[in-house]
């Protein structure tokens, strides 16, 4: 009886139905239009810091031409506090600092994710509609202006100023 069980489970395996490995068109793009939102977000958090980054820049600017006694408000985690330039400059110093280092590690995400996309691409042969056709425009075009650029032919506009 054993005997007769293990064919069947050996059987019903070998016959009929798709290998489970085999993914789906749709799994194939929900996956990835998953990965290229987890690049939109990062790009997005990324877009976010460095706008952080260059509001901390140009407090650090301002503060740096004021006296350091003179009375400063800093908004921490929604509260308005009272305090020094003296002691907020060093603080948000060390801010701006740890801000660089996100965007670096930020932009090392975004180039990771990048090359799992052209990755999962290149595995799957996805081809996005318009690449193709945009990319052998843009060699044409280099092709044509090299050829004018050799011929010594370039158009200029000049606008009166």
């Amino acid at each position: 009886m054993a005997a007769t069980t293990q064919q069947m489970t050996t059987s019903s395996s070998t016959s009929g139905g798709k290998p489970k490995d085999k993914k789906s068109q749709e799994e194939i793009y929900a996956e990835f239009q998953q990965l290229r939102n987890q690049q939109r977000n990062l790009i997005n958090n990324l877009n976010t810091l460095e706008m952080d980054l260059k509001e901390h820049k140009t407090v650090i600017d301002t503060l740096k031409t004021v006296e350091p006694g003179r009375k400063c408000f800093r908004l921490i985690g929604g509260v308005l506090c009272d305090q020094t330039v003296e002691i907020v400059l060093p603080q948000l110093v060390q801010n701006k600092e740890q801000l660089e280092k996100l965007i670096e590690n930020g932009k090392e995400q975004i180039t990771k994710k990048g090359l799992e996309i052209n990755q999962f691409k290149d595995e799957h042969n996805i081809k996005i509609r318009g690449q193709d056709t945009a990319q052998a425009a843009s060699s044409e075009k280099e092709t044509a202006d090299d050829k004018a650029g050799a011929s010594g032919t370039r158009n200029v506009l000049v606008g009166n100023l």
